[in-house]
C-alpha cells in the first residue's frame, strides 16, 4: 500500500501550497491540541501574571499620585510657614526700627537735658565768678583810690566804714555813667 501511494503520489502533479489530505488532518489535530493546552494552562496564567503586573503598576502610580500630593501640601505648608517667617521677620524690624528711633529720641532728649543743666551750671558759675571778680575789683579799686585820695589829701583814710562808703558811692556813680552811656 504505501508503494501504491508512493507511486500514486509521483503520477499526480501536486500544488505545493495545498498538503496532502492525512497531513492536513494530523497538523490540525496536532493544534487543537497545543491550542487546548495553551488555552487551559498557560492562557490563565499569562493572565494572572499580567493582571499583577498592572495592580502593581497602578499601585506604584497611585503611592506616587499620594506621594506628589504629599509633597505637594508639604510645599504648601512650606511656603505658608516661609511667608510667615518674612512677616514676622519684618514686624521684628519695624519693631526693632521703631525702638531704635525711641532710643534715639530719648538719648537725645537726654543729651539736651544734660546740655541745658552744664549750661545753666556754667551760667551760674560765670556768674558767681563775675560777682567775686567783682567784690575783689571793688576792693582793690577801693584800696587803691582810697591810697590815691591818701595821698592827694595828705591825711590817712583808713577807717574802714569811711572808705567802704567813699568806695561804694564811686562806683554806683561809675555803674550809672556807664549804663547811661549804652
Amino acid at each position: 500500500m504505501i508503494a501504491n501511494l508512493i507511486q500514486l503520489a509521483a503520477e499526480e502533479e501536486q500544488n505545493p501550497l495545498v498538503p496532502p489530505g492525512p497531513e492536513l488532518l494530523v497538523g490540525t489535530i496536532a493544534f487543537a491540541i497545543v491550542f487546548f493546552f495553551f488555552w487551559k494552562k498557560l492562557l490563565p496564567n499569562i493572565n494572572k501574571v499580567l493582571e499583577e503586573r498592572r495592580e502593581a503598576i497602578e499601585g506604584g502610580i497611585e503611592k506616587a499620585e499620594a506621594a506628589q500630593t504629599e509633597a505637594a501640601s508639604v510645599l504648601e505648608q512650606y511656603k505658608a510657614q516661609l511667608a510667615e517667617a518674612r512677616h514676622e521677620a519684618a514686624r521684628l524690624r519695624q519693631e526693632a526700627q521703631e525702638q531704635g528711633a525711641t532710643l534715639i529720641a530719648e538719648m537725645r532728649a537726654e543729651g539736651q537735658r544734660q546740655r541745658e543743666e552744664i549750661v545753666a551750671a556754667g551760667h551760674t558759675q560765670i556768674e558767681a565768678d563775675r560777682k567775686a571778680a567783682a567784690s575783689a575789683l571793688r576792693q582793690d579799686v577801693g584800696k587803691l583810690a582810697t591810697d590815691l585820695a591818701g595821698k592827694l589829701v595828705g591825711e590817712s583814710l583808713e577807717d574802714h566804714a569811711r572808705q567802704s562808703r567813699v568806695i561804694d558811692r564811686f562806683l554806683d556813680e561809675l555803674e550809672e555813667k556807664a549804663e547811661a552811656a549804652r
